[in-house]
């Protein structure tokens, strides 16, 4: 018997600098924003088809919304369709969006690593910029995101 091969992404969101001068924080991006908007993008790009055939394993195991830091599971055969896809996102509700992918890897130990070793680098240069306006929330829900990492599983 042959296991099921997948591939893990680690990827990072990037989104409109404009819409923190705005003060406008409707779109938190979450594990359902994030797979609506992938799932648009493989529809609109590969058609049903193509969006049927990605969804056997595609799933965003994921997602930390301070470090805009996803990870994203999709079959061997379909991972290059769901990584394209997922690059040709331009927006999530009305918030403007562009995914850059960090890391590939074919097992979720190396992908743990990597999106642990990602996520940690990205929450010191958040301290960085925050400064002394870090509250105690934050830092409390950036561990409990960097545990959740750590217990991701198949």
């Amino acid at each position: 018997m042959v296991g099921f091969k997948n591939r893990y992404m680690v990827m990072e969101a990037f989104v409109d600098p404009n819409r923190d001068l705005i003060g406008d924080d409707t779109v938190i991006i979450t594990q359902y924003n994030v797979s609506k908007a992938i799932k648009d993008s493989i529809l609109v790009n590969y058609g049903e088809c193509g969006l049927a055939s990605s969804l056997g394993s595609f799933q965003v195991k994921y997602v930390n919304p301070i470090t805009k830091l996803c990870v994203i599971r999709a079959s061997r055969e379909e991972y290059q369709k769901v990584w394209s896809a997922t690059t040709m996102v331009r927006s999530i509700g009305n918030c403007s969006v562009i995914f850059n992918l960090l890391d590939l890897s074919g097992n979720m130990k190396a992908c743990r690593r990597a999106a642990l070793k990602c996520d940690e680098a990205k929450f010191e240069e958040y301290k960085l910029a925050v400064g002394e306006r870090l509250s105690a929330d934050v830092a409390q829900h950036m561990l409990n995101c960097i545990e959740k990492i750590k217990i991701l599983e198949h």
